[in-house]
């Protein structure tokens, strides 16, 4: 198994204005990254951060707000 690490200038990571306000669920983004956006837990901010497309993550928001993701 290769392990490859990227050298990537710091991320500004806001929390998502979907978000919960009690401190709950949160999602935080990084703006700013032309084509991708990263996406991590606010609650665990030295975890993993998963880095989306921007047509993956539209497509995702569309789903969401369609309730196509509803269980």
């Amino acid at each position: 198994m290769h392990t490859h690490h990227l050298r990537v200038p710091p991320l500004t990571w806001r929390k998502s204005s979907h978000s919960n306000s009690d401190g709950g669920d949160c999602l935080e983004v990084a703006d700013g990254h032309t084509g991708t956006l990263p996406v991590r837990d606010s609650k665990k901010p030295a975890g993993p951060a998963l880095v989306f497309s921007t047509a993956e993550w539209n497509a995702f928001v569309s789903a969401v707000r369609a309730g196509d993701l509803s269980g």
